[in-house]
C-alpha cells in the first residue's frame, strides 16, 4: 500500500472518497504525474499526499470539515470554471475547498491539472 492509499484508508468517511476521487483525477489528467507525501512531523506522522509533473501540481490535505487542495502555482492559472474558492488572496498559491456532500467538476479539475503541468514545464 503507497503512503497516499494509507492515508486514504486511514482519514475514513467522506473525506476518504473524496480524496481517492481527486487522486485518481489527478492520476488520468496527465501522464507520468508523480505522487509521494511529503512534510512528515509529530501530528502529521503520514504526511501530505502531493502530486509533482516537473514541479508541484497541488497538494491534498484533510481536515475535519474539508479536504483541501493546493495548487502550487494557481494564481497564474486560468480558472474559468471558478474552482477555486480558498486562498484567494495569495500571490502564489490557490485551493479548492471540498466539504462533505461536494462535487467536484471533474473535465474542469482535469484541465486544471494539465493547466498546472503545462506552466510547470514552461
Amino acid at each position: 500500500m503507497s503512503s497516499i492509499e494509507q492515508i486514504i484508508a486511514e482519514v475514513g468517511g467522506w473525506r476518504s472518497d473524496m480524496l481517492a476521487h481527486v487522486r485518481e483525477l489527478i492520476l488520468t489528467a496527465e501522464s507520468g504525474v508523480v505522487e509521494e507525501t511529503k512534510w512528515q512531523k509529530a501530528t502529521n506522522p503520514l504526511g501530505v499526499p502531493t502530486w509533482s509533473l516537473q514541479g508541484l501540481i497541488c497538494t491534498g490535505e484533510t481536515y475535519k470539515d474539508k479536504v483541501k487542495l493546493t495548487f502550487a502555482k494557481g494564481a497564474s492559472l486560468e480558472d474559468p470554471d471558478e474552482l477555486f474558492n480558498s486562498s484567494l488572496d495569495a500571490n502564489v498559491r490557490r485551493a479548492i475547498d471540498l466539504h462533505e456532500g461536494d462535487t467536484i467538476n471533474a473535465t474542469a479539475f482535469q484541465t486544471l491539472v494539465r493547466a498546472a503541468v503545462a506552466l510547470n514545464a514552461a
